[in-house]
């Protein structure tokens, strides 16, 4: 799954997928990407999965959720899939994406959708000479809970039916 097609799942809300993510404790703590579950991938085996659930896997490179993948398909879950290039194309492609000084319009057009999902999640798109920054020295957005929705109307007391004898 390509961090961007992520992103857009994210973003519309969509359910059908848990997305589980193999770091340690401590860095899922840190930053992880909104909607993730933690598994280490020693205790992977034991995490309550259903073999029917389409099942995404990301580590911080991807090496990890290469291993969790063989050994989750190996074990007969079929929808098993892994976010391509891990957090760290998650920080390049989602939270900072970048737009090089020589961007033709289709790159530019792009590069504002890509801005505005940035924004959605608490990242920072970045233009020209910033778009060589490394991502990994910029600042991960903390996580927030999302915001409440607004619930539903107080119920408006009904007259209670008069009963007959």
């Amino acid at each position: 799954v390509k961090p961007a097609e992520l992103a857009a799942w994210i973003v519309e809300g969509r359910a059908d997928y848990r997305l589980i993510d193999l770091r340690t404790a401590d860095e899922f703590a840190a930053y992880h990407i909104p909607t993730a579950e933690n598994a280490q991938l020693p205790a992977l085996t034991e995490y309550p999965l259903l073999r029917n659930e389409k099942i995404v896997l990301y580590s911080e490179g991807g090496i990890h959720s290469a291993q969790a993948w063989m050994l989750l398909r190996a074990q007969g879950y079929e929808a098993v899939y892994m976010v391509l290039g891990g957090l760290e194309s998650w920080k390049d492609e989602v939270l900072f994406p970048s737009l090089p000084a020589d961007a033709d319009a289709q790159a530019r057009a792009r590069f504002e959708r890509a801005a505005q999902v940035a924004k959605f999640f608490g990242g920072e798109a970045r233009l020209g000479s910033d778009a060589a920054a490394p991502a990994a020295g910029a600042e991960l957005p903390k996580l927030a809970a999302p915001p409440p929705s607004p619930g539903p109307a107080a119920p408006v007391a009904k007259k209670k039916k008069k009963e007959g004898c």
